[in-house]
C-alpha cells in the first residue's frame, strides 16, 4: 500500500472501538515500521496556554488541547498550519501541503510569522506494520484527502459529517448514519 501520509482516515459505523468510534484521523506518519496519526475531532476543555503558555496564543479556535489518540497520552504532538508562501520554517517538518508538525521544545514567538495557527494534541493513534492496512481492508476505516483547513476545523465535533458530506454519493449518506441504529 502507498504511504497514507497526510490522508484522513474516517471511521467507518462499524468500527466500535471507543477509542475511533466517529473520529477523523491525520496519518502523520505512514511507513514500514507503522503507522501514526492525531484524531482531529476530539477536543478536551483544557485550554492550551494553561498547559504550554505561549504555545496558547497560536493556538486556533477552539484554542483548547485536543485527545490525539489512546497512544501515550501524556506525550504532546502539535501540528500547524503555515501562511501561504512560507516554504521554510524552523522546527516545522511538513506533513502534507502547508500541515505539518511543530517541535514544542521551541519557542512559539519564533512561528508568529510564519504560522496560521497551531492545534496541540495530547497522545496519538499508533499502528504496528501491516495493521492499519488490515483494518482498512476489514472495513474500519475511509480513507480520503485531506483539506489544509481539516486538521484546524472551528467546529471539531462536526468534522466526520462534514469530511463524509464532502464525498458525495452513498458515502455522503454515511454521515447521517445514527450512533445507535438500534434507535433508528
Amino acid at each position: 500500500m502507498e504511504s497514507l501520509t497526510g490522508r484522513l482516515l474516517v471511521a467507518t459505523p462499524a468500527l466500535r472501538d471507543p477509542n475511533f468510534e466517529r473520529t477523523v484521523v491525520l496519518v502523520v506518519a505512514h511507513e514500514e515500521g507503522g503507522a501514526l496519526g492525531v484524531v482531529l475531532n476530539r477536543a478536551t476543555e483544557v485550554q492550551v496556554s494553561d498547559v504550554l503558555g505561549g504555545w496558547g496564543a497560536l493556538a486556533g479556535e477552539p484554542p483548547v488541547v485536543f485527545e490525539g489518540g489512546p497512544v501515550q497520552p501524556e506525550a504532546a504532538i502539535c501540528l500547524a498550519r503555515t501562511r501561504p508562501g512560507v516554504e521554510d520554517l524552523a522546527g516545522f517538518n511538513r506533513v502534507s501541503g502547508a500541515v505539518g508538525t511543530v517541535d514544542l521544545s521551541g519557542d512559539p514567538d519564533l512561528l508568529v510569522a510564519g504560522v496560521l495557527g497551531v492545534r496541540v494534541f495530547a497522545g496519538y493513534a499508533g499502528w504496528s506494520p501491516g495493521q492499519l492496512e488490515r483494518e482498512i481492508e476489514g472495513g474500519s476505516w475511509f480513507v480520503f484527502d485531506a483539506l489544509p483547513s481539516d486538521a484546524f476545523a472551528p467546529r471539531p465535533d462536526d468534522l466526520w459529517q462534514m469530511v463524509l458530506r464532502r464525498q458525495g454519493g452513498l458515502l455522503a449518506a454515511v454521515a447521517h448514519y445514527p450512533a445507535d441504529p438500534t434507535q433508528n
